[in-house]
């Protein structure tokens, strides 16, 4: 049963048992599926019931803290391969093996693992934000709203309050729409940066396929008064790369990562709010970024 989908103008594919609970488990996909095969795929997945085995060579093992997900990666004989757990505390639920060039990804899923719609997710947003690099496109970690037909995207570290701010923007702000709460993708398109809605949103069901011009970039951080600036070339180039998906080491990726952070630092105005988290914030941040 092969699915086919269109993220932020780019397709892949899905290719799962026919037994599979496709319908309780990755109804976050719906929204983005396609009828027929597109004539160009960035990447395909299949499930499959063997496990990979043979060499391994660690490239990166993560250290997260508790409640923080897993991802594991390792260079392999024929490419690449990835581990997944929803946290340390618990077991890998799902093994990602990749081609060489990202193209081509077959996982395996724990059996009775009662993550496996973890897996899958994470496994499509691996390859997703590894493919997409040349297309111009950056997976972000943010929360973005639409308003007044422009995208409004926030930044921060973990726990800083990107959905908290968004919220506020919906409740004080007329017209306001939330697009994405988690993994919205960034895209320049004939010299236009625009921001896509994903089937990935995190903890907020918001899965849209929409798009708008970005309007402004938002990076959050928490302080006892409101206060805005607008940040120069640089301050933006490092604040969008801190919040994109990627992989340093991997130089193809870097190189056409710093061509698209480039003209969105360039393209875009960027903003530093150091803020509280009510209402006062929300307005000066919207009479600031869309005036």
């Amino acid at each position: 049963m092969i699915r086919y989908f269109r993220v932020a103008g780019l397709y892949f594919s899905l290719d799962l048992p026919e037994a599979f609970p496709a319908g309780e488990q990755l109804h976050n996909y719906n929204p983005f599926e396609q009828d027929g095969a597109p004539e160009e795929l960035l990447f395909d997945l299949v499930l499959t019931s063997v496990p990979p085995t043979g060499e391994r060579e660690e490239l990166y093992v993560g250290h997260q803290e508790k409640g923080e997900p897993v991802v594991n990666l390792y260079r392999t004989p024929e490419g690449f391969l990835a581990e997944f757990a929803p946290s340390p505390r618990f077991p890998v639920c799902g093994q990602l093996t990749m081609s060489s060039d990202f193209r081509h990804g077959r996982l395996f899923l724990t059996p009775e693992s009662p993550a496996q719609a973890f897996a899958i997710n994470n496994a499509l947003m691996l390859l997703f934000a590894f493919r997409s690099a040349k297309k111009s496109a950056l997976e972000m970690h943010a929360s973005v709203v639409m308003h007044g037909g422009r995208g409004f995207l926030f930044l921060g570290r973990s726990g800083t309050g990107k959905s908290t701010h968004s919220q506020l923007w919906l409740k004080y702000i007329d017209g306001t729409e939330l697009l994405n709460d988690d993994n919205p993708v960034l895209r320049v398109v004939d010299g236009c940066v625009r921001v896509y809605g994903t089937p990935w949103s995190g903890k907020t069901p918001c899965y849209k396929a929409q798009d708008v011009p970005v309007g402004a970039i938002v990076r959050l951080s928490q302080a006892k008064e409101n206060c805005i600036t607008r940040l120069g070339t640089v301050g933006a180039y490092a604040s969008v790369m801190s919040s994109c998906s990627g992989f340093r080491p991997f130089r193809e990726i870097t190189d056409a990562q710093h061509e698209t952070l480039s003209a969105i630092a360039m393209g875009v105005p960027c903003y530093q709010l150091d803020c509280l988290p009510d209402e006062a914030a929300a307005r000066l941040c919207q009479s600031t970024v869309d005036g």
